[in-house]
């Protein structure tokens, strides 16, 4: 697939505070070349005009015709980050052949939260033998859940062996319900049920902020007159169809991290590295080892989620330009603290609500004394009212009373009980808090301009009347804490790397970072034991702030930190200069001697023949691994074969255990003829 001059590739990528593009031409051949990069807001309420608008900007930069571009594709994290703030639809979970008990295991419960769960009886053996299957429960809480959730996640006990229980709730459901339905079976095939609900329950949460992302974009992609094959970037950095990533957008959480390690070696070219994207909202981390990253095979793991979804083996850190700036609590000289949790910073707020912010701000800086609600507003991020469904009394009167235009905290909440209120309306992904970032304190000390620095500032100057534990303000100007904000936020990145690769050297990653000798050599502690901690390899720092946050790395991890020239379009590069990737997976057991029974996909089979059932299973494979290679968007796969046959010995006589059988398929994307 030879690019010329007029064939070109966009990239897209969605993050939680900016929409990147990138236009992106195959020539000259090994390497390619950027041809025109662009930024515009991300849009939460309509993800649309952010992508429309990074998408006009890169296209009147390049000044081409549209019907050049012959490929399309995103990496988003979207999914990534609300998993990290806890947010989602509200999701029915549907448990066949589990208890009430199961739900303790593997922060399924955690995950659950409010949401309501069905047990029904049912389920399969180790072997796919069924027990009796009753769904009456389902059907008979069906009428409620209909009008109280946006999706359905169902989870059988063994149904990786056998799925037929599963696909019977999940048609009642579709049938009676017409919403979203994610079976496990159809996301994993490894064992472990709570851990394969947790999963399948994620899924559920994701499917209508994936489904409104990909339909945004072609949306717009349509109407721009862009014919091209739309693809999304999954957590290890292959390439599917739209389509394809719209039934599992699971598989996209760490895509935009996944997208940035793909982007991170092709514009270096270094094999070893420790690759750090630092975003609005999270900073992921992830080590380069021989030109490739190591894919998580226990499963990616997500604001404290054990996932069953392969992935990049990324760490993800709520820590990044848009993190709540807070204040330590009861200490003397109370250290700044950064996230977990993303706000909009004030500067942001105030780009389209100048005249309310600023009012607020300007009454706050009247008080005679601080407030712990200075500077903090509420404003509802826009999504759709269904999306509001189940919301108590409290919260639905609370959510109310908030609108699209920022409203100050102070004059919003009444009582303590309505701040618990609020944060559950945040969770939900109903409503915005507005606070103090460090991209306001970039804006107050000039280093970022593209915001309401006059709002920045304000925010910055208020939160400096701060007092700490002697009653004196934390800081004498808004220079001066912004100053301070910023240090925190180089420093935090630093014990993130590290933490990252004492994780890859296999220790305790955070203990071993919060340990006094790490802390004392990071901070370059002067004594008559002097302790140094050093990185192997340079840092790539990637995100559009990295040339800011990153500046002063280099010294406290013992390395040099690289930042490449299109380290802002990092994620949108990496999402066109991958390859489609989908496997297939079949197991051949043996229930008892004799009999040879294959799983694969919706089908269950037995045989009396061993190497009969192998056959079977490698035709299953790769006929089902072509077809979700062609799914996914590739028309030239190249199919690998592998065999793990586990036997025993038994008095000499060999005995066969069981069989995986995976077929791989990968491919470039098809593009637009």
């Amino acid at each position: 697939m030879n690019a010329s001059p007029s064939t070109l590739f966009l990239g897209i990528d969605t993050g939680g505070t900016y929409t990147d593009a990138v236009l992106w031409s195959e020539q000259p051949a090994g390497k390619g070349t950027v041809v025109a990069k662009a930024k515009a807001l991300t849009t939460r309420h309509d993800l649309a005009v952010g992508i429309s608008g990074a998408v006009e900007a890169v296209l009147a930069n390049a000044a081409i015709d549209p019907s050049q571009i012959k490929l399309a594709s995103m990496s988003t994290t979207l999914a990534t980050n609300a998993l990290v703030e806890r947010q989602g639809g509200r999701v029915a979970l549907i448990m066949i052949g589990f208890g009430a008990e199961d739900l303790a295991r593997d922060g399924l419960k955690a995950a659950l939260g409010d949401d309501p769960v069905v047990f029904c009886a049912g389920g399969h053996d180790v072997h796919g033998n069924a027990a009796a299957l009753d769904l009456a429960a389902l059907e008979q809480a069906l009428p409620e859940l209909a009008v109280n959730v946006s999706a359905f996640a169902v989870c059988a006990y063994f149904s990786t062996r056998n799925p037929e229980h599963e696909i019977a709730a999940r048609d009642l459901i579709r049938s009676r319900t017409g919403l979203p339905v994610t079976a496990s079976h159809e996301l994993s095939s490894k064992l472990g049920g709570p851990r394969r609900a947790l999963t399948t329950l994620l899924n559920a949460r994701l499917i209508s902020m994936i489904d409104r992302l990909v339909a945004a974009t072609e949306g717009f992609l349509d109407g721009r007159g862009i014919r091209a094959p739309l693809m999304v970037v999954r957590g290890d950095g292959a390439l599917v169809s739209a389509a394809f990533a719209r039934q599992r957008p699971i598989e996209t959480i760490l895509s935009g991290p996944a997208a940035s390690l793909v982007g991170a070696r092709h514009m270096t070219g270094l094999d070893d590295a420790v690759v750090s994207d630092i975003g609005g909202t999270t900073t992921d981390v992830a080590v380069l080892d021989k030109g490739r990253p190591r894919l998580d095979p226990e499963g990616a793991t997500v604001g404290g989620y054990r996932t069953m979804v392969e992935a990049v083996a990324m760490r993800t850190f709520g820590l990044g330009g848009d993190s709540e700036v807070a204040l330590e609590d009861g200490a003397l000289n109370p250290r700044i603290l950064l996230g977990p949790r993303r706000v909009v910073p004030v500067s942001l707020a105030a780009v389209d609500h100048a005249d309310a912010v600023i009012e607020a701000l300007e009454r706050h800086l009247r008080a005679p004394n601080a407030g712990r609600m200075d500077g903090r507003f509420a404003m509802r991020t826009g999504v759709p009212d269904r999306l509001a469904a189940g919301l108590n009394p409290a919260e639905g009167r609370l959510f109310e009373l908030i609108t699209a235009v920022p409203q100050p905290l102070d004059r919003l909440l009444s009582s303590n009980a309505q701040q618990a209120t609020l944060h559950r309306l945040v969770a939900r992904g109903l409503v915005h808090v507005v606070g103090f970032t460090p991209s306001d304190a970039a804006h107050t000390l000039g280093r970022q301009d593209n915001w309401n620095a006059v709002a920045g500032r304000m925010v910055a100057e208020l939160f400096a009347r701060r007092r700490d534990g002697r009653g004196q303000p934390i800081a004498e100007t808004a220079e001066a804490i912004s100053e301070r904000v910023l240090a925190a936020l180089t420093r935090l990145s630093a014990e993130v790397v590290l933490e990252t690769a004492f994780e890859e050297d296999g220790l305790d990653g955070a203990a071993t970072v919060a340990h006094a000798l790490v802390q004392r050599a990071v901070d370059g502690h002067d004594g008559i034991a002097r302790v140094s901690v050093w990185l192997d390899r340079p840092v790539i720092g990637l995100g559009a702030s990295a040339p800011l946050h990153y500046a002063a790395l280099p010294p406290l991890v013992g390395n040099k930190c690289i930042v490449p020239e299109d380290t802002d379009v990092a994620n949108a590069l990496g999402a066109v200069v991958g390859q489609v990737r989908v496997t297939a997976e079949a197991l051949v057991s043996q229930p008892k001697e004799g009999l040879f029974r294959l799983s694969s996909g919706d089908q269950v089979r037995d045989f009396l023949d061993e190497g009969e059932a192998l056959a079977a299973a490698e035709a299953d494979v790769r006929g089902r691994a072509s077809e979700r290679a062609a799914e996914a968007g590739t028309d030239a796969a190249e199919l690998t074969i592998t065999r793990d046959i586990r036997t025993a010995t038994v008095e000499g006589q060999r005995s066969f255990v069981e069989a995986n059988i995976v077929a791989t398929a990968t491919g470039r994307p098809r593009v637009a003829v």
